[in-house]
């Protein structure tokens, strides 16, 4: 995966990107996590919405589709009012039948690094709060607990509580290296 090419998702992406949030809630449901996501949870409108308000990015290996990710620049439903230093990952996805092991944590750097050149210094996320291998991927990954998240809403689903998560890419190194 040395030739990864991230790009901001078009319209031309949303059924793609439909069919990895898809795919990505299939395999955890295959694994026993049930609580995180669900097929067919999310459609194009979905993810049309976040890039008007949002980024959606879209990463490419040898022609093939390997992930994608929403970054938002606030989440009040999550987060609360907050000053603008944070950049917050969601629906971090990546296409387990055509990519190594590790591409989830190289997207996420990219992330980071997005993060930092927009000139803000931390990098947030939350994951359901019941889930704790993808909470430990996230620790691994640098990011600390910093808070939790009772009844957050959830798009086409009932509120869930989550485990809030902040990386300092101060502390990190610039962009999370």
């Amino acid at each position: 995966m040395n030739d990864l090419r991230v790009r901001p998702a078009t319209e031309a992406d949303l059924a793609t990107l439909v069919r990895l949030r898809d795919d990505a809630a299939r395999w955890m449901l295959a694994r026993g996590v049930t609580g995180q996501w669900r097929p067919g949870e999310l459609d194009e409108d979905h993810f049309r919405r976040v890039m008007a308000h949002g980024e959606v990015w879209i990463a490419a290996s040898g022609g093939r589709v390997a992930g994608a990710w929403e970054l938002w620049w606030q989440d009040e439903a999550a987060w609360g009012p907050q000053p603008p230093v944070a950049g917050y990952v969601h629906r971090l996805m990546v296409d387990r039948s055509s990519v190594a092991p590790g591409t989830g944590r190289r997207l996420l750097k990219v992330a980071e690094r997005r993060v930092a050149a927009a000139g803000r210094t931390r990098v947030r996320l939350d994951c359901l709060a019941g889930n704790a291998q993808l909470n430990a991927y996230y620790r691994d990954a640098g990011y600390r607990v910093v808070g939790h998240k009772e009844g957050k809403p959830q798009p086409g689903g009932a509120p869930k509580s989550f485990t809030l998560l902040e990386k300092d890419l101060r502390q990190a190194g610039e962009g999370g290296d």
